[in-house]
């Protein structure tokens, strides 16, 4: 599968996102591939999380730790790069809640988001969890987590040349 356009890799936890993600990217770039991390990492168990992915991608990828200006991000490495690999959307949005709970500051980072994939020099691929296929939740700050995150997946999406929705870890091309 050739990388020259945008893609949204989405799934349930566990699905293979990532993997499959890094893969797409691995096999499409050799030098020049920019991770964009939005991971914050408070605890141990998810420290040895991100120590194990920064492992596994090598040190032929060049990490930026950007926990809120995603689209900043973009914009500021794809000039030169072969590939960014965003991971993840749903740890993003996490972190904007961390800041806010007001959905028009939230939208307004996704919006600048998908104005930057259009004006990215190089493909992007994009990491999200789909989280609207379970019930739901019981209190107000899970459903708005739930609210921002599906509609930055529906904005990325919208603007991006395919999406590949990842089950048990197998790829299948939804657009």
């Amino acid at each position: 599968m050739s990388l020259s356009k945008n893609t949204l890799v989405i799934g349930g936890c566990r699905s293979g996102k990532s993997r499959h993600a890094l893969t797409l990217a691995e096999k499409n770039s050799t030098k020049n591939r920019i991770f964009i991390a939005t991971c914050i990492p408070f605890d141990n168990e998810m420290k040895h999380r991100v120590s194990r992915h920064q492992k596994e991608r090598g040190i032929t990828w060049k990490t930026v730790e950007t926990p809120l200006d995603v689209a900043e991000a973009v914009l500021q490495n794809s000039a030169g790069s072969e590939v960014i690999l965003i991971d993840c959307l749903t740890l993003w949005i996490s972190n904007l809640m961390m800041e806010t709970e007001d959905s028009s500051v939230i939208s307004n980072y996704y919006e600048r988001l998908a104005t930057a994939l259009q004006k990215a020099e190089c493909p992007v691929i994009l990491v999200s969890n789909e989280v609207g296929t379970g019930i739901v939740p019981e209190n107000r700050l899970a459903r708005l987590y739930r609210d921002m995150v599906g509609l930055a997946n529906q904005k990325v999406a919208a603007c991006v040349d395919r999406v590949i929705w990842m089950v048990a870890g197998i790829p299948v091309q939804i657009k």
